[in-house]
């Protein structure tokens, strides 16, 4: 409504300066300026309203020239009955207006079209960006279900192996069962915690993942070994949840399932360029192993949930140096 108000007043001003200056006195040049534009801007006004219920396609565009060619109709008619009545004493203003009927009648027409268009163009514009922002939210919605669900996938595989090893405890060893279960616990109490995290810092990560490698290192014992290096300025820098469990054990699975002796899995944290770099790291036989089959399930679902939160594929890389299968991920940071 502003909007149409300013054109209008903006649209008078200068018709009653050309007015006054033909020689029209100020009160007939104002009445006339401000009558037209009323007029037509109410005219425009009203369809611009009308527009916001029903948009037409570039295909009905005809029905907007139809519509303003009405509308300056009526506008025209309107104002030769209101100056008629207005001025029945300024003849000489009079015949000016029946001179200028044709033009008025193609200026108003102009005009409302104009403010037509512009109505259109706002509403198909305004319609747009709700229609870009209702698919964002459902990408979103989207998007963060599966999020969820690959947390969700993450659990059962750990669960079963847990409850299996605590059931091969309770008769051998019933105190380390009970410490396992303890500890399970505690593990799993911690996991809901989180579910509605997006984002930690790495400190409360890597008190989430000891809590699972105390668990693995009763499943496994001493064949277990973690060797862990983090800068301290990583500690408050912050990914996803439960980020680093299915790594650390996609390299418990390899390092310990294809190796005989001692297993060190290796954990390192640094900073760098914005980007928190952890690598994972485990070993493998040559001979005997298949690092190709690390990057399944475990690494496939991190790598998706990082694809998901930050729209890039390089976030996440493998490889084989030697004997060693490294696991590296970088983390964008917020500045």
């Amino acid at each position: 409504m502003l909007a149409y108000l300013v054109w209008a007043l903006l649209w008078a001003a200068v018709q009653a300066s050309l007015l006054w200056s033909v020689g029209f006195s100020l009160p007939v040049a104002a009445s006339d300026a401000l009558l037209t534009n009323l007029l037509f801007t109410m005219g425009g006004y009203c369809m611009g309203t009308g527009l916001r219920y029903y948009q037409p396609s570039l295909r009905e565009a005809v029905y907007l020239l139809g519509w303003s060619l009405g509308l300056a109709v009526i506008s025209t008619m309107l104002f030769y009955w209101a100056t008629s009545r207005m001025f029945r004493e300024e003849d000489v203003y009079l015949a000016f207006v029946d001179a200028t009927l044709a033009v008025r009648f193609l200026f108003t027409w102009l005009m409302v079209l104009l403010l037509l268009l512009l109505s259109w163009f706002w509403f198909y514009t305004l319609e747009r960006q709700q229609d870009e922002q209702r698919r964002a939210a459902a990408e979103k919605l989207a998007r963060e279900a599966e999020l969820h669900s690959l947390r969700r996938q993450l659990q059962p595989h750990f669960l079963f192996n847990s409850l299996n090893s605590i059931s091969a405890l309770v008769g051998a060893r019933p105190e380390q069962a009970r410490i396992m279960i303890q500890q399970l616990s505690d593990f799993l109490r911690g996991t809901l915690r989180k579910d509605d995290q997006q984002q930690v810092s790495l400190a409360d990560e890597l008190q989430h993942l000891a809590l699972y490698l105390e668990i693995e290192k009763v499943r496994f014992g001493h064949r277990l070994q973690t060797a862990i290096e983090v800068q301290n300025e990583t500690m408050h820098m912050h990914l996803p949840a439960l980020l680093l469990q299915p790594v650390v054990e996609n390299a418990i699975k390899f390092g310990l399932y294809d190796t005989i002796g001692d297993t060190v899995i290796s954990i390192t944290a640094t900073a760098q360029d914005h980007h928190l770099l952890l690598q994972i790291q485990n070993p493998y036989d040559p001979e005997t192993a298949r690092p190709q089959l690390g990057t399944g399930f475990g690494l496939s679902s991190v790598q998706r949930r990082l694809y998901l939160l930050y729209a890039r594929q390089d976030l996440l890389q493998t490889k084989q140096q030697e004997s060693q299968f490294i696991t590296s991920i970088k983390i964008p940071q917020k500045l």
